[in-house]
């Protein structure tokens, strides 16, 4: 489960998932200035930390790096309600009482959801025996036998196995202003 973002952390991200671009400190900051004081350094730390925790990825570019989010702001919501959700000792009345506070628009969009799900599990193709031999069709080059190719992971530490996520961090040891 990834730890609830700090209430920098997440302005800043919200900037990144808003942009939907590659950004750098000093865009971040001259964004970040408009509403509270901040110092270029603060807004550094930050984003290096972001990456540091695998939410973000960067790219050298002449003495300073280009941040690219590596998850979605829906996946990281996902993951800390699935957190919340599985920590329950009573999942069904958890769920019972979350739904008990949605407006009729998150609820409709619940439905669309579920509607959507079910749709993807109704046409995945059937899972491959365990004993399909590596080359069998019903099995993808790369995979195990009636595993899907690609990650699975859910953002850093989460859960869900629905949840796309952030890879691992890049390790970079150089700091860049």
């Amino acid at each position: 489960m990834p730890r609830p973002l700090g209430e920098l952390e997440d302005a800043v991200m919200t900037r990144v998932w808003q942009w939907n671009r590659p950004v750098t400190v000093r865009e971040v900051l001259e964004d970040l200035q408009q509403e509270r004081s901040i110092a270029y350094t603060t807004v550094m730390t930050v984003m290096d930390n972001l990456h540091q925790k695998g939410w973000v990825r960067r790219e050298a570019e002449g003495r300073a790096y280009r941040y690219t989010a590596v998850s979605t702001r829906a996946a990281y919501s996902a993951a800390l309600m699935n957190e919340a959700w599985s920590t329950s000792d009573n999942p069904a009345a958890a769920l019972v009482a979350f739904f008990g506070m949605m407006s009729a628009e998150q609820r409709e969009a619940l439905r669309d959801a579920v509607r959507i799900v079910q749709h993807d599990d109704e046409s995945a193709p059937e899972p491959a025996p365990a004993n399909a031999p590596a080359n069998d069709p019903g099995t993808t080059p790369g995979t195990a036998p009636g595993t899907a190719p690609g990650p699975a992971a859910g953002p850093p530490g989460a859960a869900a196995p629905r949840t796309p996520a952030p890879p691992g961090a890049e390790e970079d040891s150089a700091e860049r202003p």
